[in-house]
C-alpha cells in the first residue's frame, strides 16, 4: 500500500473470521443464533454483518457482529417502538416497523448484564458497547441516564470493551447532550463516531436528506471536533445510479482535512453499503476501488499536509 496509514477490511468479513476460529464448534453456525442467550422469554441472536434485524422487533440489546468493531458489538437501541432519526438516509438498514415496547433504563441494565455475562460465559471477546439503535440515539430523553448506566456494565464486567456512541450529529444542537458527548469523551474514553458523509450540499441533500440546514451541521460538527476527539465515518455509495461528483469528492476531502488538522480526529472510517435498505435498489453498494480511490486521495493529502490520522476502508 502506498500509505501507511489506509488499512482494508472487506465485506467477506475476513476481519471478523479470528473470531470465528476461536469459536467453540457447537456455536460455530450459520447465523451464531442465541450466542448471547436470552432475556425475558426472548432469543438473542447475533447476526452476521449483513443484516441485524432483531432489534426492529423491540430489543434494547443487540449483539451483532460489526465491520468497524472488527468482531461482536452489543448493540443498545434507545428506540424500541419505532424509528427516531433526524436524517432520511436512502442506504439506513432500519426498515419500517412499530412496536408496544418502551424503553426503560432498568431493563437496558438487565438486558446488557445478562448480553455481557453470557458472552463472557461462551469466551466471545467484546469488542465494544454501541449506541445506535432505530435512529439517532442522542435525541432519546434517556441517553445520558443509558449512557452512565452503560458506563457502570463496562466497567465493572467488560473493562476490555470500548464504549461507542454512533452519531449523525444532530444532538449536537442541544447544548446538554453536546456537553455529555465531550465530558464522557474525555472521562470515560467514550469513542465519537459523528457522521460525515457529504461535503457539500448537494450531495448531503441525496444522501441524507435532514431538514437540518448543511451549512449549520457542519458548523456544528467543526465546533465539536474543535474541542474533543471524534472518529469520523462516511458512507460511501451510489443514490440513484450515481457516485459522488467529482466537485463533491473535493469538496468533502478539503473539509476532512480541515477537521483532522484540529488534532482532534481519531480516525477516518471509509465505509460502503452491506445491508439491505428498504429503498434499495436506490442506494447501492460502491465498487470496493472506488472506496480505495477516496482513501488514498484522502491518505495523500493528510500525508502533504503533515497530518497523520488512519484511514480505514469497510467495503
Amino acid at each position: 500500500m502506498a500509505f501507511s496509514n489506509v488499512h482494508y477490511n472487506n465485506k467477506e468479513n475476513i476481519f471478523c473470521q479470528e473470531v470465528f476460529e476461536n469459536l467453540p464448534q457447537h456455536i460455530k453456525n450459520k447465523r451464531i443464533d442465541n450466542l448471547c442467550g436470552s432475556y425475558n422469554n426472548y432469543s438473542m441472536t447475533v447476526f452476521p454483518v449483513e443484516n441485524h434485524r432483531n432489534r426492529e422487533d423491540g430489543s434494547l440489546v443487540y449483539p451483532v457482529y460489526s465491520r468497524r468493531s472488527g468482531g461482536l458489538s452489543i448493540g443498545i437501541n434507545l428506540f424500541p417502538d419505532k424509528k427516531t432519526c433526524s436524517f432520511d438516509c436512502p442506504y439506513c438498514e432500519i426498515f419500517p416497523f412499530t412496536t408496544t415496547t418502551k424503553f426503560t433504563v432498568k431493563t437496558l441494565k438487565d438486558e446488557l448484564t445478562h448480553a455481557v455475562n453470557n458472552a463472557r460465559r461462551r469466551a466471545v471477546p467484546i469488542r465494544d458497547i454501541c449506541f445506535s439503535g432505530n435512529g439517532e440515539p442522542t435525541l432519546s430523553p434517556h441517553f445520558e441516564k443509558a449512557l452512565e448506566a452503560a458506563r457502570d456494565i463496562q466497567k465493572k464486567t467488560a473493562p476490555e470493551a470500548k464504549l461507542v456512541a454512533i452519531t449523525c450529529g444532530a444532538g449536537l444542537f442541544q447544548g446538554e447532550v453536546f456537553s455529555c458527548l465531550q465530558n464522557a469523551a474525555a472521562s470515560c474514553d467514550l469513542d465519537v463516531w459523528l457522521k460525515l458523509d457529504a461535503g457539500g450540499e448537494a450531495w448531503y441533500r441525496a444522501i441524507n436528506r435532514s431538514a437540518i440546514p448543511f451549512d449549520k451541521l457542519i458548523a456544528k460538527i467543526k465546533e465539536f471536533v474543535g474541542v474533543s476527539p471524534a472518529t469520523l465515518q462516511t458512507m460511501l455509495c451510489s443514490i440513484g445510479g450515481t457516485l459522488p461528483s467529482d466537485a463533491e469528492e473535493t469538496a468533502w476531502n478539503d473539509l476532512a482535512l480541515e477537521l483532522a488538522k484540529t488534532g482532534n480526529v481519531k480516525q477516518f472510517q471509509l465505509y460502503g453499503k452491506a445491508r439491505p435498505s428498504s429503498e434499495d435498489p436506490f442506494a447501492e453498494a460502491a465498487p470496493a476501488s472506488y472506496l480505495e480511490k477516496r482513501a488514498k486521495i484522502l491518505g495523500e493529502t493528510l500525508a502533504n499536509s503533515g497530518v497523520a490520522v488512519p484511514v480505514s476502508i469497510y467495503s
